[in-house]
């Protein structure tokens, strides 16, 4: 049985893409392939610098995972599997294991590995990376986040829901990055917005 390293497990509501505002227990896999920072680099896009703590965690099997997600929630039957880079670490097994409990499941992933064959029940990708070097070809939800000066984005991955999100200064939202966002939008109405509603919500 495989060992997944795993940072937090907890239940809260979405904030964030075309499923904001819906109930989900989170499961916060460790590690990332990117560093995302204010400067564009090798492996961070520019624009924005990543504040989520990934770094720690602790080694649990998919048994030991679904236990964890029951206690959190007895209820909520969607699971969001996300990170770091959850694709890291997520494979078959594990979904597996979930789907035979009756979750359906999401993740949350930067693209640059393919997990189109898990069969996952919803797939939202925000790239981190260069077009071309995008692995996914399809998914549920697009979201890229922009700061003041960036351009629309031009994806190489198909999906139905396309998103902009405004760059946040730690937990606020900054308004030139707003107001530069929402421009984008009216200019290419085929876009929609999303902001980190989680932070307003002063939810996890």
């Amino acid at each position: 049985m495989n060992a997944y390293t795993v940072n937090e497990i907890f239940y809260s509501l979405q904030g964030e893409g075309a499923r904001a505002g819906t109930a989900n227990v989170f499961v916060r896999f460790t590690g990332c392939n990117m560093q995302c920072d204010l400067e564009p680099g090798p492996l961070s896009p520019g624009g924005f610098a990543c504040d989520t703590e990934f770094t720690s965690g602790r080694k649990l099997t998919a048994v030991e995972i679904l236990a964890a997600i029951k206690e959190e929630s007895a209820v909520c039957r969607w699971v969001i599997l996300t990170g770091g880079e959850p694709a890291l670490q997520v494979d078959a097994e594990l979904v597996a294991a979930l789907k035979a409990a009756g979750y359906s499941i999401a993740i949350e992933t930067n693209g640059s590995i393919d997990v189109s064959d898990l069969g996952l029940d919803w797939i939202a990708c925000s790239p981190k990376v260069a077009e071309h070097a995008v692995k996914l070809k399809r998914a549920d939800e697009l979201r890229y986040v922009r700061a003041h000066g960036q351009g629309i984005p031009r994806p190489a991955i198909q999906a139905e829901c396309r998103l902009i999100s405004p760059a946040f200064d730690g937990p606020t939202l900054n308004p030139r990055h707003l107001a530069w966002c929402i421009q984008l939008i009216k200019d290419n109405p085929e876009w929609q917005l999303s902001t980190q509603l989680h932070k307003a919500w002063l939810v996890r």
